[in-house]
């Protein structure tokens, strides 16, 4: 299961990014972004499993990628994926980090979304 540690050394490691944590009151919220245009490529935070469809409102990490509007059209019903939470939903996706998503579809939907923002 790709956890919160894990991408933030994968992207460490294959963008040179490091995580900015651009607001004080939300220290768990970190966002990933290109170093010459500044555009963001991810945003990982928690946020209550029911803001993400699930049941309970224990605090859940999720990963927030960058796609085509196709793909997130088509991923945003399927388990382990969600309608972006507070950013576009016709261009950005959740990712829900418990498990159901698997190590590589993570690691290749964030360099998509790496890609889509250079």
């Amino acid at each position: 299961m790709v956890t919160r540690t894990d991408i933030l050394k994968y992207v460490d490691k294959n963008y040179h990014t490091k995580a900015e944590h651009p607001w004080a009151k939300y220290p768990t919220s970190e966002i990933l972004r290109h170093e010459r245009n500044r555009k963001w490529y991810a945003l990982i935070t928690d946020v209550p499993r029911s803001k993400v469809g699930l049941k309970g409102s224990e605090l859940i990490d999720i990963l927030n990628v960058k796609c085509e509007p196709d793909l997130v059209f088509a991923l945003s019903t399927q388990e382990g994926f969600a309608p972006a939470w507070h950013m576009n939903k016709k261009h950005w996706l959740t990712i829900i980090l418990n498990g159901t998503v698997s190590d590589d579809e993570v690691y290749r939907l964030l360099d998509l979304s790496f890609e889509l923002t250079k």
